[in-house]
């Protein structure tokens, strides 16, 4: 047997993974988003009614509500995320001592699984006992808030909540990206006066935008499909203020039982991140791209 086709024989049972848990799915989604398919209605079967369901999205108040509220998430949480984890990766790539302790604790909010770090944040807000009542109040609870009773507190409460757990996560990447930049490039800025701003804008920058990309790759994509922290910290409350699209699906297919609509706001979802990811490919991924080919 050639190595090519032994080779092939390796890789079928990946294939056959890979296209049972992700490609079939989204397939399957896809299907049912042309399909009127109401599970507390079984006798109505499975009517096709083509774009009808998309068109419902752009009709819907609530779902345009959550497409706003969406873009909001995304746009804030990995604009915030980027900034702060340039920041620290900026100074976890100098040398200091215990530098390898302050690695590892960062690294601790991305490590605790969103589930966890969901109900924690639920605790830290909550109106009783809750420590940022604590700390701005003291011992005067007749003034403390219900943070995630308001739909500002709430929407903001989400996005800290998403910031203060994932920063890291964008650290890590682009402290990998800043470890590749030769340390022979500062020295020379530096011998020919170079400020620190400019060493930063002249070197660092221009030389990150690989690991910059990724990042808001990464990021993107997962503020996109983002579920279990508003599951967890809202439910979608306070008055449907926290709905993300793919919150929004679910209860439309789960709660609701309309399998249709939900699987086309789903559809909606992977679309927009697909767009999104070959928007940042192509803002900032040509120039790396061309290099590689060279």
């Amino acid at each position: 047997m050639s190595d090519r086709r032994f080779g092939t024989l390796l890789l079928i049972p990946a294939a056959i993974f890979i296209l049972g848990l992700a490609i079939f799915p989204v397939l399957q989604s896809i299907w049912l988003s042309f399909h009127q398919i109401l599970l507390a209605l079984p006798g109505l079967g499975k009517k096709f009614v083509g774009l009808e369901n998309y068109g419902r999205i752009l009709t819907d108040p609530a779902a345009r509500d959550s497409i706003g509220f969406t873009f909001l998430f995304v746009f804030g949480t990995t604009l915030c995320e980027l900034i702060l984890g340039l920041a620290m990766a900026l100074t976890l790539n100098r040398s200091f001592r215990g530098r390898g302790w302050v690695r590892a604790a960062i690294l601790i909010p991305w490590a605790i699984p969103t589930v966890v770090a969901s109900q924690m944040w639920r605790y830290i807000l909550n109106d009783q006992y809750g420590l940022v009542n604590l700390f701005l109040f003291g011992s005067d609870t007749a003034s403390y808030q219900a943070w995630l009773a308001h739909p500002w507190g709430a929407r903001l409460a989400v996005m800290a909540a998403d910031i203060w757990k994932t920063s890291s996560f964008a650290a890590l990447l682009l402290l990998a990206g800043l470890q590749t930049i030769p340390n022979e490039l500062y020295e020379a800025a530096r011998i020919d006066g170079a400020s620190p701003w400019a060493q930063f804008r002249r070197i660092t920058l221009p030389l990150l935008k690989p690991a910059i990309l990724v990042t808001l790759l990464f990021r993107t994509m997962d503020a996109f499909r983002v579920f279990d922290l508003v599951f967890v910290m809202t439910q979608g409350g306070p008055a449907s203020s926290t709905h993300v699209l793919q919150f929004y699906g679910y209860q439309r297919m789960f709660t609701e039982g309309d399998m249709g609509y939900g699987s086309a706001v789903s559809v909606v979802v992977f679309l927009t991140i697909f767009i999104v990811s070959l928007f940042y490919i192509r803002a900032m991924g040509t120039r790396l791209f061309e290099r590689a080919k060279v």
